[in-house]
């Protein structure tokens, strides 16, 4: 099972975000258990897919406004309604990692039994990175192409030339990021269901 954990950044000096949050998670994305506040700022939730978790995590990261800890492994069962109310080790994997999402690159950090989790919070953490680091141009191409339009569509709504979208998309590794992001929902997917009962 996947427990994933978020913090608010610099609550102490900022509004507090959760509300806003918690309403637009359970807009975007299907979970198992609910996304709650647990504790002030920090909210969490049970997901069993992969490929979702990955998509929410970096998400959410990618504002610079939360932390973000993904937990792998059992949750006690039968599941209470409220997920705050979760025990097992996805829930103590989960609160090791958003705590160390708090230093870690990208906001994000990723903790579970073997080496496998330390390999995908690698990937995880490059993804967030260079996702941070586009430029406001790159990410507007890549989100309208991540929307299903074409170059040549993106290219008459911005009312520039193919050719500067494609060199927009190249310098924000568009086609790379998103590539190894399918790939690291897949990955986290298997490996979250292998590390159930062992």
């Amino acid at each position: 099972m996947i427990v994933i954990t978020i913090d608010q950044r610099k609550s102490r000096t900022g509004p507090d975000k959760v509300e806003s949050l918690l309403h637009r998670l359970a807009e975007q994305y299907a979970v198992v258990r609910n996304f709650e506040r647990t504790a002030g700022d920090e909210i969490q939730g049970v997901l069993d897919d992969g490929v979702a978790a990955v998509a929410l995590a970096l998400d959410v990261a990618g504002t610079g406004e939360w932390s973000v800890g993904i937990g792998i492994g059992d949750v006690q069962t039968p599941m209470p309604v409220e997920t705050r109310a979760g025990r097992g080790p996805a829930f103590e994997h989960a609160r090791e990692a958003v705590e160390r999402a708090k230093n870690s690159s990208g906001s994000l950090a990723l903790s579970g039994r073997g080496t496998e989790a330390e390999r995908l919070e690698a990937e995880l953490q490059l993804i967030a990175l260079v996702n941070a680091r586009r430029t406001e141009s790159s990410a507007e191409a890549g989100i309208l192409v991540s929307q299903g339009m074409t170059q040549q569509q993106v290219a008459a709504r911005l009312e520039i030339s193919q050719q500067a979208v494609s060199a927009r998309l190249a310098s924000g590794l568009w086609y790379e990021t998103e590539r190894l992001t399918v790939l690291a929902g897949r990955a986290l997917h298997e490996y979250s269901t292998m590390t159930e009962g062992s």
